[in-house]
């Protein structure tokens, strides 16, 4: 069984995950954590839980689910690995600040630890997460699939009842259409999904209600 934590971060309302098992080990899905009353946040769960973070992973490269990775590289020695159709988008983390809200965001980024494809498996206690492309939201956005519990972290590719926005830089809304078919074909239907913004949902309720699967 798995405890999921989720941190709301910064001024986009960004959900960022700490997964772990009865082992304890767990990986951070997306730190968005910015303030440094977020960033406390998520220390002090992750220390008094006795927690062991052994992935710092990304669902996509937009600035919102990425301004946390220096903290977390400073504090637990992981470096962010993202998939490598995201990596130019990564590489412009600090100008994506500054486009998105006028921001100076001048905090020495750490290197990518991996870029990764499709099929990627995270590992961590007894649970391993698979890296499943959904291009739309950005090129390299994933689904992280788990399918011992039957759940998905799903970033921005799919929210409750909506999908990510794909006017930004590189988005494509006939990939993100394709992307969403390609989950309902692959994915139980019952799988949990735990977007990248908002309330948790249901494959399922999202086939049958949102009007992206139409």
């Amino acid at each position: 069984m798995l405890n999921i934590k989720r941190f709301v971060c910064n001024m986009f309302q960004e959900n960022c995950y700490v997964v772990n098992d009865d082992t304890n080990e767990c990986v951070i899905i997306d730190c968005g954590a910015l303030y440094p009353e977020e960033r406390n946040a998520m220390d002090d769960y992750i220390r008094q839980n006795a927690l062991v973070p052994k992935h710092l992973i990304c669902t996509h490269a937009h600035i919102d689910h990425n301004f946390g990775n220096a903290f977390i590289y400073d504090k637990y020695g992981l470096k962010p690995q993202v998939c490598a159709k995201d990596m130019v988008l990564m590489d412009k983390l600090k100008e994506q600040a500054h486009a998105f809200v006028s921001m100076n965001f001048d905090e020495a980024q750490p290197e990518v630890e991996k870029a990764f494809d499709e099929g990627q498996r995270f590992a961590f206690g007894n649970h391993t997460l698979e890296a499943i492309l959904t291009p739309g939201h950005t090129p390299g956005s994933v689904f992280l699939y788990c399918e011992e519990e039957r759940l998905a972290f799903s970033g921005d590719t799919l929210f409750r009842m909506s999908v990510g926005r794909t006017d930004f830089e590189l988005g494509s809304y006939d990939d993100l259409i394709a992307s969403l078919q390609k989950i309902s074909r692959l994915l139980p239907h019952d799988t949990i999904i735990l977007p990248g913004h908002d309330q948790r949902t249901t494959l399922e309720d999202e086939i049958r209600y949102n009007p992206y699967f139409r």
